[in-house]
Order: C-alpha cells, then sequence, then structure tokens
C-alpha cells in the first residue's frame, strides 16, 4: 500500500489530494490545524488518518515526526501555505508569511525525511508558485510571490542534501486553481490540479530530483 502524507490538508488543493489519494487506496496522513472541527476533511472515506499541525509551531512539526516515525511514508506533499495579497505588508504580515510559505515547508519536510527516505517511493514536493519565479527581488510589491521565491531559494540549497538520502524531491506550481485563496475567478478547479500532480508525481525518476515543475509536468525557470 502506498502512503501519502499532506501537510496542509483542510482544503482546496491539499483536501484534494487527500480525497483523491485515499479514493485509490492509499494510506493518508493528512494534518490540519483543527482535528476537533476538520470540517469536509472529516468527511473524507478511505484510510484516512488526521493529525494537528500548525506549521509556525516547532513544537507541533516535532510531535507530528515523532508520531509517524514507524511509519515510511512514499510521497510526502507540503502543501501548506498562505496568501498575505500584494503589497510589502508590516513587519509581522512580512514574517508570518516566510514563515508560512518559506521556513516551514523546509523544516516540515527535515522533520519528516526519515520515514520518507524508508520508503519505497521516496519522493517529496514542496507547492511552490510560478510566481515566486526569480524572486525575491528589492522593492517588489508581491509578498506571496516573495515568500514563494524565498522557499524556491531555500529548497535549491537544501535538495542535494535530501537526494543524498535517496530521496527525490521537486518543487511544484499547481496551477491558477479555484481555491478560497485565489477566489472563483481561476482557470483550473482543485480535482483538474490534483489530477495532474498526481500523474507527475508517479512519474518522477530520481533524474528529476531538484526541479521545479507545473501540474502537467512542465519545467520552470527558476
Amino acid at each position: 500500500m502506498t502512503t501519502v502524507a499532506v501537510i496542509g490538508a483542510s482544503r482546496g488543493i491539499g483536501l484534494e489530494l487527500t480525497r483523491q489519494y485515499a479514493s485509490d487506496g492509499c494510506r493518508v496522513h493528512a494534518t490540519t490545524r483543527t482535528p476537533d472541527a476538520p470540517g469536509a476533511l472529516g468527511d473524507v472515506g478511505g484510510d484516512v488518518h488526521l493529525h494537528p499541525l500548525d506549521v509556525t509551531e516547532d513544537g507541533q512539526i516535532a510531535a507530528l515526526a515523532g508520531t509517524l516515525a514507524g511509519e515510511a511514508i512514499d510521497i510526502l506533499i507540503h502543501n501548506a501555505g498562505i496568501n498575505a495579497g500584494r503589497g510589502a505588508g508590516d513587519a509581522v504580515t512580512t514574517a508570518r508569511s516566510m514563515r508560512i510559505n518559506a521556513e516551514a515547508p523546509i523544516a516540515t519536510v527535515a522533520a519528516l525525511l526519515d520515514s520518507v527516505a524508508a520508503s519505497a517511493d521516496k519522493k517529496v514536493a514542496v507547492m511552490s508558485s510560478v510566481q515566486g519565479a526569480g524572486k525575491p527581488r528589492p522593492g517588489s510589491p508581491d509578498l506571496y510571490g516573495d515568500s514563494k521565491g524565498e522557499l524556491n531559494k531555500r529548497f535549491r540549497a537544501i535538495e542535494p542534501e535530501w537526494h543524498a538520502r535517496g530521496v527525490t524531491a521537486v518543487a511544484l506550481h499547481p496551477g491558477y486553481v479555484r481555491t478560497d485563496m485565489t477566489g472563483s475567478h481561476a482557470s483550473l478547479s482543485p480535482e483538474e490540479s490534483v489530477h495532474g500532480i498526481r500523474g507527475v508525481l508517479a512519474g518522477l525518476t530520481a533524474k528529476d530530483s531538484g526541479r521545479f515543475l507545473d501540474y502537467r509536468g512542465r519545467n520552470i525557470a527558476w
């Protein structure tokens, strides 16, 4: 049985990843900040296990790693993120955006890397965005894009260490998806995006590690 961990699964892309993988018979470990009130995530059928996680809390990341220490995770997808909108933002907003979008994915993957390395597939995906390509830039008005650009930079720096453990890791752009974050005018449904993402992850080989791909498997320039 394939085991998948989805970090940030309560809605949107993360919720749909959980649904589709569970529907295909995978064991899915899905995180939410509100496990006592999981909403739609609690209605997903199949072999789904919910875990509490606020990615800004180091103690919760460590607790999740401890819970999953005996579990081999074939596919780890870090999907949790926020969009603070355009504008440089105040210091608190900027720090929170960078913490959630740029720092937490690296910290969470690092904490769970032993479980991934113990699996058969050994695959990791961090959800980035094409808006982060070429960023961060001094004076940029796009806090979301800058935070994803910072994630891309950190991912490229750490990925060789993960690859040395036998892990194939990629950064993924899910497309412009209709979620609470983007609104109703986006071009893709979560179902379409996740169908593509799953196809990309299924086809990954070790030589793909370190790439920046979109949901169709197309290369994105850093």
